[in-house]
């Protein structure tokens, strides 16, 4: 079987990129950092016309009528740039939830026991069951009434609000593929991950390369070449995990991908930090920002704790 991407995937993966280079650049992003921005509506809508959240819909819905691999090679570009807002979700409620796929209406997700990220900016939420798979609602689910009643948690992302919320009273319009939306869900995450793992690969690479003691880059120390090469070790073990979930939609794999991304990505922010010295800690470096995203996906849609028993479930 070839795992190589086609030339539409590739062609799709850098249209992506160059979108989200030209709408949330490096300035972009930390003008949004510095004024609070949430969800860019405008960004959004953008994003919807190019057939971001409708790219699985089938053609006669209005989609583009692709596959979970493609939806990969997008989510990997969104954990590169660090856009924030509940963009998996989104992806996952277009269709049945009104709007969604057109960009218009934000679903966040829902997860019993878990923050609520970027509730006060939802227009619909994506409630995961704890077993009976997930369910939404744009409507019967009262978005506002949950707002209302949550209470705001400090975030370590900070382009990533967080609420408190209880479990709405209202079972709301069960999806399509419910059983299968918290999988899919991890595994775009994973994604996400992936993408951070390789752009703070990038990073630290570029850095060394750039930055000198002793009249020799910082690249050509041992110790550091050591610390790039385990990051890019990481980033295409990781690569290999997710790509090969997404084709075969596994449960166990999407477990398995998940952790390893989830290393990678958290991994390689430190060990990027670690290569830029002193001035990765600053607010001015990104690296804090990817670390920070990093750390709280982990513990998203499907934590370790949570991955490792599916792993293990499985030699039973």
């Amino acid at each position: 079987m070839d795992f190589q991407l086609s030339d539409d995937q590739r062609a799709l993966r850098a249209g992506v990129r160059e979108l989200l280079a030209g709408r949330f650049g490096r300035d972009r992003m930390r003008a949004a950092l510095d004024d609070g921005t949430g969800v860019d509506r405008a960004l959004w809508r953008e994003l919807g016309e190019a057939g971001f959240f409708s790219l699985r819909l089938p053609e006669a819905e209005g989609g583009v009528g692709l596959g979970l691999p493609e939806s990969v090679l997008l989510f990997e570009e969104v954990g590169r740039s660090l856009l924030p807002g509940p963009l998996i979700a989104t992806h996952l409620a277009a269709g049945p939830v009104k709007g969604a796929a057109q960009g218009g209406t934000v679903v966040a997700v829902l997860d019993p026991g878990q923050p609520v990220a970027h509730l006060g900016e939802a227009d619909a939420l994506l409630v995961l069951g704890p077993g009976d798979g997930p369910r939404a609602s744009a409507a019967s689910v009262d978005v506002t009434r949950v707002r209302d009643e949550a209470t705001p948690v400090r975030s370590i992302d900070p382009f990533t609000p967080l609420w408190r919320a209880g479990d709405p009273e209202e079972t709301g319009e069960r999806l399509p593929r419910g059983g299968r939306l918290r999988d899919e869900g991890a595994l775009l995450a994973a994604a996400e991950q992936l993408g951070s793992a390789a752009r703070t690969t990038e990073m630290a690479v570029q850095h060394a390369g750039e930055r000198e003691q002793f009249g020799s880059p910082i690249g050509s120390f041992q110790a550091v070449k050591h610390l790039c090469a385990g990051m890019l070790v990481r980033a295409e073990l990781a690569r290999c995990a997710v790509y090969a979930a997404a084709v075969t939609a596994d449960p166990v794999e999407i477990a398995g991908a998940k952790l390893l991304a989830d290393d990678a990505a958290v991994r390689n922010a430190r060990d990027c930090l670690q290569v830029h010295g002193g001035m990765g800690f600053t607010w001015e470096a990104d690296v804090h920002l990817h670390l920070k995203r990093a750390w709280l996906r982990s513990g998203q849609w499907l934590a370790a704790a949570a991955a490792e028993e599916v792993l293990a479930g499985d030699l039973c």
